[in-house]
Parts: structure tokens; sequence; C-alpha cells
């Protein structure tokens, strides 16, 4: 899953007379992580020996380097190296049963952990799929922002996740909601959820079988999102609502 953040998250460098000022800009609803080198240098003074790295708070424009020249009859060149993740890598993930994020059933779980369909990269490793008719309803298991949504998907579209939501828990974990209905998305970027808020409708948009709900996990390590285990607060293999499917 891959999520176009090039927007919200860039760099943005203010020219002066004979310097460089270096912002980054973070307009998502998260903070971000980064980091930033300087190569191909002439004629500058100022950039640090070691690559920067931080972390970015939401809705931020930080200032990271100030660069001037060393003559200033000739221009500043450089080359920006610029990295970043979403999250926080200092967060700790807290102890947490998820209610089921949809009403109705029952319904079967048609892929589970390092199911090997599709669930077996670092970022989808831990993810459940539930198989479910198109239009479910799709609830917040856990109350947090929501940091990101896409909604105008139809089909398979041009991205594997199809039409999501990603929610921001106040541990720094991440929930991510996937292959929804286009047009079913009914929270805005910045909105704050609790546990049962709605949030759109199920879907088959994406990298996507057949209707399903992909729910994951996440958190920052420090080398990018990857999704982390996590337990639905009833048993999977005992729920009168939940038949378990191939995994």
């Amino acid at each position: 899953m891959v999520e176009r953040l090039e927007r919200q998250v860039y760099l943005d460098i203010k020219k002066q007379k004979g310097a460089d000022v270096v912002f980054v800009r973070n307009d998502l609803y998260a903070p971000v992580e980064v980091a930033l080198a300087f190569t191909g240098m002439s004629n500058v003074r100022g950039a640090p020996a070691q690559t920067i790295r931080r972390v970015l708070p939401a809705r931020s424009n930080t200032r990271l380097a100030l660069l001037t020249a060393v003559s200033g009859k000739q221009p500043l060149v450089y080359t920006p190296q610029f990295h970043y993740s979403l999250g926080d890598p200092a967060g700790t993930a807290q102890g947490y049963r998820y209610p089921l994020p949809w009403r109705g059933g029952p319904f079967r779980l048609s892929q589970g952990a390092n199911g090997q369909y599709s669930h077996y990269g670092p970022k989808n490793k831990y993810a459940m799929d539930i198989a479910m008719p198109v239009g479910t309803p799709i609830i917040a298991a856990r109350a947090g922002v929501v940091v990101k949504t896409e909604n105008s998907q139809s089909g398979r579209g041009n991205d594997a996740s199809g039409n999501f939501v990603r929610v921001l828990h106040d541990d720094g974990t991440m929930g991510v909601y996937l292959h929804l209905k286009q047009g079913s998305v009914s929270v805005r970027e910045g909105q704050r959820v609790t546990v049962g808020s709605p949030l759109a409708l199920s879907g088959n948009t994406g990298n996507s079988s057949g209707p399903h709900l992909h729910f994951v996990v996440q958190r920052n390590t420090g080398d990018g999102l990857v999704s982390i285990p996590y337990q639905f607060n009833q048993p999977l293999g005992a729920l009168p609502n939940f038949a378990l499917g191939k995994q």
C-alpha cells in the first residue's frame, strides 16, 4: 500500500540574498519522521556534515538548515536528498483489543496474518481480510484522528489500496481500513473519531479479488511503517457472527 504524500510533506526552500533557508512542510494531521542531507555542493556554507533526522509535528513548517554562499558572486549549488516516513518512532504501542470494525454479519476471514496471497510485505504482514458484501458499514475500531483518506477510486483504480481511511491512535499506532466503496468515505482528514464512528462502506476497489475489508494496524519503527500484530476483542474461532475462512 502506497499513499501519495508528496504534496503534503515536502521541502519549502525560501531564497534570500546569498542564502537558502530550508524548511520542511508537513501538512498532514500526523507527525512525520524526516531525513535530509545535501550532496553535490558548490559555493555552499552551513550544510550539516551528517544527515539531519527529525520528527516533525503535524501541520508544521520547520526550519532544518540555513545554507549561505561562500562567494556572493556565485550561485549556491546543491542537491537535497529528502526522505520521510509517516508517524513517530518514539511511540509505544499499547495493548488494545479491537472491536470488530464493521456492522452486520456473519462474515468470514478470507486472508489472515502472513497470508500467501498478499500479506507478506512489512506493511501488510499482520493484516486481516474479511469477506463481506459491498456496502457493509465500516466503523472505527479505535479512537483517533483521521490522517489520510481516498474516496474517488472505482474498480481496481490506479492504487493497490483502493479507497481507504487511515486513523492515528493516541499511542502513535495507526489503523487502516482499505478497499472501500467509491464515494462512501464519510470522514474528513483532521476529524476526530471515536469507537463506532461511521467511516465508510466496504467495497472492492484497488488490488482486490472480491468484496472485502482489509484492516491493518501499523506503526513507524524508525525504518518506515510496518504492520504489527493485533487482536480483536472476540476470539476469531468462537465468534457467533464470524466464520473462519482460508488463511
